[in-house]
Formats: structure tokens, sequence, C-alpha cells
């Protein structure tokens, strides 16, 4: 049933850039390496075990980005012990979308200002691409809220994880090009080496989950349907609950933010609920 809530707030148009939000070329260069680094994979040749650690380096870090820095981190939706709350922000961070602290902080700040003049990333007020990614790259947000996170920033080992947060994609890179060397010694019928395992399992898996995880802050208030009345765009997405492990369930979340679970009925597939 729809719950009538606080409606969406007023549409305001932010036009123009002030100066800190402009596109920080040096601050956000590994990001847009990353990118380039991602073509790197038709160079290397194709392989079948190749595009296999390319999807499950994908589904396996977007588990840790959704279970980890948004449900828990985040939300504090659920708990578990300190170590594994330090593995799952480790985990988390080895997709390449800075640190833990970093992370829940301006997402936390997302729920509290939801598609008003004060939301860091909403498509309606400010477009798809800044949404999407404009935000990530600019010099505003390139600090971390600690007012935002103070119950986390307790742990001396996540703000260690969050100031050294390229240490865990360097080590799962160089994982991913020992394990492809290891297969071209060991295993040469399946036809792969270290760059090529690489380039697939690593580089062009970090692009589409990047992107995929960007999906949630643009389109999941752009396009879908909106069972709950929230005071937000939020919409509910089948497809996007589908790439992103149940984060396009995304209406339902700003509703139930606290709620550990997306998917309310048995048929909102959220994978990283039933993990």
């Amino acid at each position: 049933n729809k719950m009538d809530l606080i409606g969406p707030p007023a549409l305001e148009r932010i036009h123009g850039r002030a100066s800190d939000e402009k596109l920080d070329w040096v601050k956000s260069a590994g990001f847009f390496l990353v990118h380039l680094a991602g073509l790197f994979a038709f160079l290397t040749g194709f392989s079948w075990i190749a595009l296999g650690m390319c999807f499950f380096m994908y589904f396996f870090r977007m588990f840790a980005v959704t279970a980890g820095y948004h449900r828990y981190f985040s939300h504090r939706s659920f708990k578990t012990s300190r170590f594994f709350q330090f593995i799952l922000a480790f985990w988390a961070s080895s997709s390449g979308q800075k640190g833990v602290l970093w992370w829940a902080a301006h997402h936390r700040h997302h729920h509290k200002y939801s598609d008003t003049k004060d939301d860091i990333h909403s498509p309606i007020l400010r477009g798809f691409w800044w949404a999407h990614m404009g935000w990530v790259v600019c010099q505003k947000y390139q600090s971390t809220r600690e007012e935002n996170v103070k119950d986390l920033a307790a742990y001396p080992e996540l703000r260690w994880l969050n100031k050294h947060y390229g240490l865990a994609p360097f080590l799962l890179a160089a994982a991913i090009y020992g394990f492809g060397e290891a297969l071209r010694l060991y295993a040469p019928g399946l036809h792969t080496n270290g760059l090529q395992m690489i380039a697939w399992g690593f580089f062009t898996s970090t692009v589409l989950l990047y992107h995929g995880t960007f999906l949630i802050n643009s389109l999941t208030h752009m396009v879908g349907r909106q069972r709950f009345r929230t005071n937000d765009y939020s919409k509910n997405s089948f497809i996007l609950a589908l790439i992103t492990m149940g984060e396009g369930w995304h209406n339902n979340h700003h509703r139930f933010p606290y709620a550990e679970p997306q998917g309310i009925y048995w048929w909102e597939v959220d994978a990283s609920h039933y993990l």
C-alpha cells in the first residue's frame, strides 16, 4: 500500500558550477587512468576465463560495496564483529571508490538532504552527469566529512584504511596479475596471462563497478516506479536491482533507510540481502 508521507520537494534546478565544483584533473587522475586501462583489455585479447574473472570481480566487489559501504557503514543496518567490520571495509575499498569514512559520510549527507539544494548529487536539481560522476571528480568533495561519521571515526583502523584507500585496489590488482601469470605457466590451455587477467579482471571490472554503483545516484532518482511518497524522487527499478545486487529498490530504501533488506516482496530480488 502507498504511504502518504511528505511529497518530493519543489524543483529548483541549479544551473552552473561553483569554482570548487569544476573538474579536478589532478586529484581525479587515477579515476580516469583506470578507465583508460580498462580499454587495454581490447589489446590483450580475449579468453573465457578472463571474461569470467571480470564478472566475478564485479559482483564480488559489488557485494562489498552494497553490504559494506552502504548497508553497514552508511546505515548501520546490521551488526557484526570489529574484525569482520575491518574485513568489510578493506574488501569494499578494493572497489576503488575511495575510503570507507569518505563513502559513508557523503552518503549520509545525501539521505539527510535528498533532492534538495543541499543534496550532493541530485540528478533532479543538478542533472544526470553531475549525479552520476561529476561530484566524484570535482574538488569540493575530495575530503572526508568526518562530522557525519563520528561513530566510524572512533575506530583507528578505519581511519587508517580511509587514509590509505589505494592499498586494497593495488593488492587486488597485483594478486589478479599473479594469478594470470600462474595460469600462463601451469594451464596454458586457458590462453591467458597476467596482462590479460589484470586488464579484464581488474581494470575493466572496476570501470563496470564504478558505473554500476553510480547508476544508483543518478538513474534511480529519474527512472522507475515510486511505491512510497517519500520526501525525494527515489524510485524502484528491477533491472538496476539485478545490476547492483539489490540496490535498485531505491524508493523502498529511502522509505526505510535503516532496514537491511531493500527488497520488500518476494519478487524484489536482493542478492546482497540473501548473502
